[in-house]
């Protein structure tokens, strides 16, 4: 069975939308396994760093950074695009190479083990 998981984080940022908001991203979050095995770039982002690998989903105005796990996926983060913090992370990006640069960022990946902490608490 493939589940989609949330940690503790990315859960808290969808819970902070509204409720419609919430069921439109979940609805428009169409992600099946052998998707991320093709890599396509027009469908996800993909960032690697230290032999991690996330994956960049666009739906609507958000942004989902999510890892594949044996059970199917976990998403780490659930992030507006005009958000301070999606700011954090590409402020200094260049568009064609973001996800290359993402990935050489120690900030994003600090939050990224942020949230695999809070799901171990």
């Amino acid at each position: 069975m493939f589940q989609v998981v949330f940690n503790d984080i990315s859960a808290g940022e969808m819970a902070a939308l509204p409720t419609e908001l919430q069921l439109d991203l979940l609805c428009d979050f169409e992600v099946l396994p052998e998707e991320l095995e093709k890599e396509d770039p027009e469908r996800f982002g993909v960032i690697e760093r230290d032999g991690k690998r996330l994956f960049r989903y666009r739906v609507k105005d958000y942004r989902i950074y999510f890892e594949r796990v044996p059970e199917g996926i976990t998403v780490h983060r659930v992030l507006h695009k005009n958000t301070f913090r999606d700011f954090l992370f590409r402020a200094s990006l260049p568009m064609p190479t973001e996800d290359v640069e993402l990935s050489g960022q120690r900030k994003f990946w600090e939050l990224i083990e942020e949230g695999r902490a809070a799901r171990r608490a």
